[in-house]
């Protein structure tokens, strides 16, 4: 028994016939260059030409300036604190704490920080009120003689006493270099210091503390003109 490769019949507008049906069954073979070139004009041309509900009438330059004009507004609607966030994440900013003569340490500028700029995150565990309340009898029973809580707003406060980062180490100051400020990240609140001018080398990082108005006051030791004595 003989089998015979069936024999490949063109249709009258140029496409191969398959006899078995299939073109798997027939295997391979090779393309006359004329219907390759003629397939290939066809699927350019098509390809080139849009669809008559999708032709743009406008030229090439219109729709470039149209796209930049629609990055400008998404550039300029995009959360500057988000970008200077994540630029702080890439980048961190060069810090040192030692001792300070404000009060015990103190974090300080290993490189020059511009004006509006991210300095550091307050790191630490997020807590409730309740919490805060409890461990901060718990850390005067333990003999801890500072605790590091930084409110973020009325439900949640961040606790740095025993997990945190440099922030903590900032000292308070009436004159400040910089600010703190609650931005959102991902549904998230952060406590991000910025600084409120050019910060030189070595020197020290402060803000405000803004702590409430209390009978029992807390002396303020800045040392700055407008010192106002107590933190409180």
């Amino acid at each position: 028994t003989s089998f015979s490769t069936p024999k490949k019949k063109k249709r009258d507008d140029g496409m191969r016939e398959h006899v078995t049906g299939c073109a798997r069954s027939e295997g391979y073979y090779k393309i006359d260059k004329k219907d390759k070139l003629k397939y290939l004009n066809n699927s350019r041309a098509f390809a080139e030409e849009p669809p008559a509900d999708t032709q743009v009438r406008d030229g090439p330059p219109r729709r470039r300036s149209e796209q930049r004009r629609l990055l400008s507004s998404f550039t300029g609607s995009c959360d500057s604190d988000l970008l200077k966030f994540n630029q702080l994440k890439f980048r961190k900013k060069k810090l040192k704490f030692c001792k300070s003569h404000i009060h015990d340490w103190g974090l300080f500028a290993m490189e020059p920080i511009a004006a509006d700029e991210m300095v550091i995150e307050y790191v630490g565990q997020n807590i409730r009120q309740v919490i805060a309340d409890m461990r901060e009898k718990r850390y005067e029973d333990e003999g801890i003689g500072s605790s590091y809580m930084f409110r973020v707003d009325h439900d949640t406060i961040i606790d740095a006493t025993k997990c945190g980062n440099f922030a903590r180490f900032i000292n308070h100051s009436c004159n400040p270099n910089c600010y703190a400020k609650v931005i959102t990240v991902e549904s998230q609140k952060k406590i991000v210091i910025y600084s409120k001018q050019h910060i030189n080398v070595n020197e020290e990082i402060t803000y405000d503390y803004k702590f409430p108005i209390e009978d029992v006051k807390i002396p303020c030791l800045c040392g700055s003109e407008n010192c106002r004595g107590t933190l409180n």
